[in-house]
């Protein structure tokens, strides 16, 4: 988590692709395969600037049979229901590479960080696909400082593996050969490739609890401390750990979770409330174009219809057939000056008006334009906070009393859960 203070930290995120379909949606996702994205942070245009560090040669779930046929995974053993996919996210805060200049900073500093994924994962051959994102828009930033401001982040989908030798059986004919090494296979395993790693001290050897149980730390924490060595190491010297995470000092994975919904809750709610006002602010604004659009198409109807009655005028008088001159009375005259004072007025009125009439036609597009552009945010933001909002006019009161109990259960529950862990091997620390 980022504490707003000002010092850029390594983040490293995992996660299990438990199912076929997260499969497929992380597939879509990274790659940007999708014709459009509910996420109005993403810019398409900027799409062809990712970066691919190892692009995938097809389908994620493709490229996992044809490894496993050709020998480079097994999946001896495995259940059908296991993890087969993992991802790793490797990111620092959006400013940091603002600040170093951005794009081109971003792309070295991703590709040393891809090389720290390769050790992470145990080689590249593990690797389906890495590529950095730079089309992914940091919106807070970029509206805070009045310039776009970009999320560049790595996505590394891997096969989860291990390596494990395989032993001649008992039954073998070759009594020699019993109990010795048969074959070497790197083996899917999620659960053994994120087990728990003892805590060594100075001499390597692991250090005990005051029981004598192995102390253990978090493979999560683990992961945390080798990225930030690895780019500690490439030379980024002027960033620092993410931060630490345990449930025996800071909060529970619950409480973390229910924190950062309320975050995000009153995050998406304030912006709900805000394309509210300004659809409203735009709705207005139309009605009160059109209205004035509508009076000046009436105004310049009445202009042109009494510029049509000049037109009369060539009736008045009579034409002489052997000299052609034109007679007609002194009333006549009159009404024909009249008319053409008239004609004249009218004409440079009725200008005026069709430039006021174009001007308006062209404010009533820009503004309804406007209204469909903040009618569609408005209605994604709405079906978002929806979920919040409905449980909220339902029961607010319980709402408002579970973040609470969530917030108040931390000492409780980590004394209910240090019986469970005692039974385990070890006691886990970050």
């Amino acid at each position: 988590m980022a504490r707003n203070d000002g010092i850029d930290r390594t983040v490293a995120r995992h996660q299990f692709l438990a199912s076929a379909d997260d499969v497929v949606k992380a597939q879509k996702h990274n790659e940007r395969e999708k014709d459009e994205y509910s996420n109005p942070d993403i810019i398409p245009e900027r799409s062809p600037m990712n970066v691919h560090y190892k692009a995938p040669d097809g389908d994620y779930q493709e490229m996992f049979q044809r490894m496993e046929q050709e020998g480079v995974i097994s999946t001896r053993g495995l259940k059908p229901d296991a993890v087969k996919f993992c991802e790793l996210v490797l990111d620092v805060n959006s400013a940091y590479f603002h600040n170093h200049g951005g794009y081109e900073f971003a792309k070295q500093f991703y590709a040393d960080a891809y090389q720290a994924a390769v050790k992470i994962v145990g080689g590249e051959e593990y690797i389906l696909s890495a590529v950095m994102h730079a089309d992914e828009r940091n919106t807070g930033i970029s509206d805070k400082l009045g310039e776009d401001v970009y999320h560049y982040h790595l996505h590394v989908v891997y096969i989860p593996v291990v390596e494990k030798q395989i032993l001649w059986s008992k039954r073998c004919k070759d009594e020699a050969l019993r109990g010795t090494v048969k074959e070497t296979i790197m083996q899917v395993s999620r659960s053994k490739k994120w087990g728990n790693k003892p805590v060594l001290d100075a001499d390597g050897k692991p250090m005990l609890n005051s029981k004598g149980k192995q102390i253990l730390k978090s493979s999560y924490s683990v992961l945390q401390d080798d990225f930030f060595q690895y780019i500690r190491s490439a030379g980024y010297t002027d960033v620092e750990r993410g931060e630490r995470f345990s449930t025996e000092e800071h909060l529970t994975i619950t409480q973390f979770k229910v924190l950062a919904e309320k975050e995000r809750l009153a995050a998406v709610t304030g912006q709900v409330e805000q394309a509210e006002q300004e659809l409203d602010d735009v709705t207005s604004a139309t009605e009160e174009q059109k209205k004035k659009l509508a009076a000046l198409k009436k105004e310049t109807k009445v202009t042109q219809k009494v510029s049509l009655t000049v037109h009369e005028i060539e009736d008045i008088g009579k034409k002489n057939p052997l000299t052609g001159n034109i007679s007609m009375s002194a009333e006549q005259c009159d009404a024909l000056k009249r008319c053409a004072i008239t004609g004249i007025v009218a004409k440079a009125e009725n200008g005026q008006l069709k430039q006021k009439l174009t001007a308006a036609e062209k404010t009533i597009a820009y503004w309804k334009q406007q209204y469909e552009t903040l009618h569609e945010k408005y209605h994604i933001l709405k079906k978002k906070a929806q979920p919040y909002l409905d449980a909220l006019e339902i029961a607010s009161e319980k709402v408002r009393a579970f973040f609470s109990s969530i917030l108040r259960s931390g000492v409780d529950e980590r004394e209910q859960t240090m019986p469970a862990r005692r039974k385990r091997q070890g006691i886990e620390i970050d």
